[in-house]
């Protein structure tokens, strides 16, 4: 199937679907984006959460179009595969998941984790938390097929998966060539900044800069506007930072200062 014709209407099958990985996405990306536009150079590729995980695949991916990358809270360690293998068996041990002909009027339910400090959100307690954001957000709208199509793509993350590689993850991010800029967050349960260290140890071009704050792994959703500001700040400094093709050298990033 051609990707560029993916966006269809399916109707509520069980789970018997092809899934798609990381890689399918960006492909799908970067053929609309040379095919369609006819874009050649992208100065800066940057994204969020399972965005990141894209904005690292289109490092690896075509690296001589990218000149800069800046993912930020992202990486499929194995403790998150661990935690995403808990959502989607508590999402099918639910009985009115039924096997997946579930309704979609009435799906199954799974929590996961969530900010720290709800009660700065307006809630009175977890629990009206957990149903007025968590539910509303993950739950009332999405297909349970959705969400567990995505937890697939989530958890088989891998930017070595492709054929140069052949799953290799410590050669592939050592072909990267961006000029690439690295932003946990602090409190980020998701992706700790610790996991986020060993891709910038093997990204040849890369820096570490942890967003601080309360937020965890809402840090980089846009909610929070110091959050927000601290990452734009991030992109500003960084495409401002010259890129030399193909180079090695870290040091215009190593002197960057980036302040809320």
């Amino acid at each position: 199937m051609d990707f560029l014709d993916l966006l269809v209407t399916l109707p509520h099958l069980p789970m018997r679907l092809d899934f798609q990985r990381v890689q399918d996405n960006v492909r799908a990306q970067h053929r609309l984006v040379t095919e369609r536009f006819g874009i050649k150079k992208l100065v800066m590729v940057f994204g969020w959460s399972m965005g990141a995980g894209q904005t690292f695949q289109w490092g690896v991916s075509y690296p001589d179009m990218v000149e800069r990358l800046l993912p930020f809270c992202a990486r499929t360690s194995d403790h998150n595969k661990v935690f995403l293998d808990g959502l989607a068996a508590t999402m099918k041990a639910d009985a009115d998941f039924k096997g997946g002909w579930c309704d979609p009027q009435k799906p199954p339910r799974a929590k996961g984790i969530c900010p720290g400090e709800w009660r700065k959100l307006g809630f009175a307690s977890l629990e009206d938390f957990l149903v007025g954001f968590w539910e509303g957000l993950f739950i009332s709208p999405k297909d349970p097929h959705d969400l567990l199509a995505m937890l697939w793509t989530w958890q088989n993350g891998d930017v070595g998966a492709i054929l140069e590689f052949d799953g290799n993850h410590v050669k592939a991010p050592a072909s990267i060539t961006a000029k690439t800029l690295v932003k946990p967050a602090e409190r980020d349960l998701y992706f700790p900044a610790a996991d986020e260290e060993y891709e910038v140890s093997r990204i040849p071009n890369a820096q570490l800069r942890v967003t601080p704050g309360i937020w965890g792994h809402f840090a980089g959703s846009g909610g929070n506007p110091e959050d927000t500001k601290f990452i734009e700040n991030a992109m500003k400094e960084l495409l401002s930072a010259p890129v030399t093709s193909n180079s090695n050298d870290s040091s215009d990033l190593s002197h960057m200062h980036i302040s809320a």
